[in-house]
């Protein structure tokens, strides 16, 4: 069983920066792609951002492009997402995810390609 644990969501003003990490208890984690997802009160989990699995390939949603760096170090089994100049309507609870297929060089943009997902951290972004 895989276990992942993100951490680093809090309170931050416009304009500001937080930087979320996920732990994986996976001993292979090098070999899958991670995900990051997000859910707003009232709304669909939607997706954020994906890395493969060696980090050569990274895919944003629209609404982060430019402002959301998703990176990942292979031998502390964690992976981040950087999150700059956020917006009000960023806040929501993110989630990172372990995709199912190994190796792919593709980093997977649905929620149903993968199969771990961590508790969530809570990030507020106030106007």
């Amino acid at each position: 069983q895989v276990q992942l644990v993100e951490s680093g969501g809090g309170l931050v003003e416009a304009g500001g920066s937080l930087r979320l990490s996920c732990a994986a208890s996976d001993r292979i984690f090098s070999r899958y792609g991670m995900g990051w997802f997000r859910q707003a009160p009232g709304k669909e989990r939607e997706f954020v951002a994906a890395i493969n699995y060696n980090g050569a390939s990274a895919l944003y949603a629209d609404p982060v492009k430019g402002r959301f760096t998703i990176s990942r170090d292979n031998a502390k089994s964690t992976v981040y997402l950087q999150m700059n100049s956020l917006k009000p309507e960023d806040t929501a609870v993110y989630y990172c995810a372990r995709a199912q297929s190994r190796w792919s060089p593709y980093p997977p943009l649905r929620g149903l390609e993968y199969d771990y997902w961590g508790q969530g951290t809570q990030v507020t972004v106030s106007s």
